[in-house]
């Protein structure tokens, strides 16, 4: 629903920025409704994953890190022009290892331990090597999508989880405006 609001809203000329992003199919249909930016949770992924399977990841293995680079790798490989904004790190490695994605949202923190650190950062991500890729076309009408994000228990997950949240923040924020009034 959501994405077919911000569908809504670009066609009339209303830049959209789409988070809560946590699949593949989440950013396929993005890309269709021609978003101009999503901004997939790399940390929030990564947690799960750490929660779920009690081990710890990086680099790579990463399966924030592998989310985003899936999601970039098919939009570039296939010619989407939505923007991609990895967000929500826990580490610098994930940065890292993201070094190329069109966009990255990097707390203080992180920055300086970047800014601290001596080591090299090469580019991870490009057009040269999305399209060198062996990926296959997605075809998701509306009972695909649902089926296949339904499928992906970390993204169904972490998606009603933020959702809730968002809701919460709206009857705070709507608090806050009724007591200034």
């Amino acid at each position: 629903e959501g994405i077919r609001a911000a569908e809504i809203l670009e066609k009339d000329g209303i830049r959209c920025n789409l988070t809560l992003l946590f699949s593949l199919p989440q950013a396929i249909a993005c890309a269709e409704a021609r978003v101009q930016l999503i901004s997939p949770f790399v940390g929030r992924i990564y947690d799960w994953y750490k929660k779920s399977t009690g081990q710890e990841y990086a680099g790579s293995d990463d399966p924030g890190v592998q989310s985003v680079k899936a999601v970039y790798n098919y939009y570039r490989k296939f010619g989407y022009s939505t923007e991609v904004m990895g967000a929500s790190f826990r580490n610098t490695s994930q940065i890292v290892e993201l070094a190329g994605c069109d966009l990255l949202t990097i707390s203080p923190d992180l920055l300086q331990k970047l800014a601290d650190s001596d080591a090299p950062v090469e580019r991870k991500l490009s057009k040269q090597a999305a399209d060198a890729a062996d990926i296959e076309r997605i075809s998701l009408d509306e009972k695909a999508f649902r089926l296949a994000l339904n499928a992906d228990a970390m993204a169904t997950e972490k998606l009603a989880e933020g959702i809730r949240q968002f809701a919460a923040d709206a009857v705070k924020l709507e608090q806050i405006v009724d007591a200034l009034r």
